[in-house]
């Protein structure tokens, strides 16, 4: 039986131009450089590599903040599927605090929560069929899509979704034109089978999109 989602009103949705990796660094140094302590939530996955890279050729002030990721791997730390091993190599020297994800784990709000999303409409490694642990309020969990994916057979953590909605602001990052019509389909309609709609309908943040090819 599909959970049923109690939507609200859709939050102010802005699709950002340019959409590209550079736009994407670009924001997060915003946010990096603003006075006082930062929490940013990022994504785990290929696709944060390149914006990873630009931010660390950047002279930021990283003391302030404290990262965690969306999701990760249940895999050893020097695994290569390990998205806490590649955040480390980024941005491990930056002077940024890294947050481990533990099952379980109370998750305090975020300043900004950067998403990504899969093809099927997954955030983090909320998934439209897995099986998951089902814990109240802010906290990670352990889950594992169904199928499991061949490219990452994992189960996985991640951030719940009142641990996401938890934030200031929410930005998605999206490259290609298949996940361009899920997200646009996702953000016209309430349809729950797409994990996303919970973000764009549901969680009340401000949301950017920021899309390329």
């Amino acid at each position: 039986m599909t959970e049923e989602r109690e939507f609200k009103p859709v939050p102010r949705i802005v699709w950002a131009e340019p959409g590209d990796a550079e736009a994407v660094a670009e924001r997060i140094a915003a946010e990096v450089s603003k006075p006082g302590r930062k929490r940013i939530a990022v994504p785990g996955g290929s696709t944060p590599i390149r914006i990873f890279d630009l931010l660390a050729h950047r002279k930021l002030d990283w003391s302030g903040v404290t990262l965690t990721l969306t999701d990760d791997r249940q895999v050893p730390d020097d695994h290569e599927a390990s998205n806490f091993r590649k955040l480390s190599a980024a941005l491990g020297s930056s002077g940024a605090t890294i947050e481990r994800l533990e099952e379980g784990r109370r998750v305090d709000p975020f300043d900004l929560v950067w998403l990504g999303m899969g093809a099927d409409g997954h955030i983090a490694s909320l998934f439209p069929h897995m099986v998951a642990e089902i814990r109240p309020g802010r906290t990670v969990i352990s889950t594992t899509p169904i199928p499991l994916p061949p490219e990452a057979p994992f189960a996985r953590l991640t951030l719940n979704r009142r641990a996401l909605c938890a934030a200031k602001e929410v930005i998605i990052v999206i490259t290609g034109d298949e996940k361009r019509r899920v997200i646009e389909k996702a953000q016209n309609g309430n349809d729950a089978s797409y994990p996303v709609s919970d973000v764009l309908h549901g969680c009340g943040a401000p949301v950017t999109i920021y899309w390329s090819k």
